[in-house]
């Protein structure tokens, strides 16, 4: 957003803009060279045409909004994530808790619904000088969500609000190659995306163990362990190939899995496993 606001724009420039390292800022630049969203010239950094339509379509949009009584420090920054509401499952608490862990003292929830602005599970909409202030900020849709994050200063106000609104919209999942996650050193967290994936392809349970440490168990959509092992995992460790057949413990004893070695260049990372029954 900064670079498509005030590009072209030098590395320093732009780390004292976002209150960044310069080194930081280095590596965010390279990423967005490798992704072919920014360009970097003599004048600075610009938004390729790839960028710019990362940007016009990304869902957030982020203002400066006084909420008075809403929120509870001296600084306030609003998000607006399009068509999110549906993203919204506890109340406001997980957003809040990002927007706390991201430097924020807090984050408020709200959902548009019926033209009007609610929290989530009121009946009631919210008074009506913020909700007023609020669609004057933003170009509101049924559907749409509010994070208000607060602060003692906007910047963190900003940081906290921006954090939540990326995680509820998505677009704060990390872009991992095969190779980045099947590294040689692989832990549990890092076969979590990929048996997720796995499991919402097949539809059935799936388990996945690194080489030296416990792994984790996917069913239901959800982590249901994250310390997870199993004799057919073990098994197919042990003896470096496929096996097939009805575990004699566990969760899934008496069903039909198939385990398989997950092997890059020569060595074994990992074991995954799926129920076929």
């Amino acid at each position: 957003m900064t670079i498509g606001k005030d590009g072209p724009i030098g590395r320093k420039t732009l780390s004292a803009t976002l209150n960044i390292g310069e080194g930081s800022t280095r590596t965010i630049l390279q990423s967005l060279q490798e992704e072919g969203f920014v360009e970097v010239n003599r004048s600075g950094a610009v938004l390729t045409r790839k960028g710019k339509d990362i940007l016009r379509s990304s869902l957030i949009d982020v203002k400066p909004v006084d909420c008075g009584f809403l929120t509870i420090d001296r600084e306030d920054c609003a998000v607006k994530v399009s068509n999110a509401a549906h993203r919204v499952v506890s109340y406001g608490c997980d957003e809040r808790d990002i927007a706390i862990r991201a430097g924020a003292t807090g984050a408020t929830t709200l959902l548009m619904k019926n033209e009007h602005l609610y929290f989530p599970g009121d009946k009631d909409p919210i008074e009506i000088g913020v909700e007023e202030r609020l669609k004057q900020a933003f170009r509101l849709r049924n559907g749409d969500v509010i994070l208000v994050g607060t602060g003692r200063s906007y910047e963190l106000a900003e940081k906290g609000a921006v954090t939540a609104a990326l995680k509820l919209s998505g677009e704060m999942r990390k872009r991992k190659e095969l190779g980045d996650i099947l590294c040689g050193d692989s832990k549990q967290e890092d076969l979590q995306a990929l048996a997720l994936t796995i499991h919402l392809l097949c539809g059935t349970p799936v388990c996945a163990r690194p080489l030296d440490e416990l792994g984790v168990r996917v069913e239901k959509g959800a982590i249901r362990d994250r310390s997870y092992t199993g004799p057919l995992l073990e098994e197919a460790l042990k003896k470096r190939s496929i096996v097939e057949k009805e575990p004699s413990s566990g969760p899934y004893q008496g069903r039909r899995c198939r385990v398989a070695p997950l092997e890059v260049d020569g060595r074994i990372l990992a074991v995954i496993g799926i129920v076929l029954d």
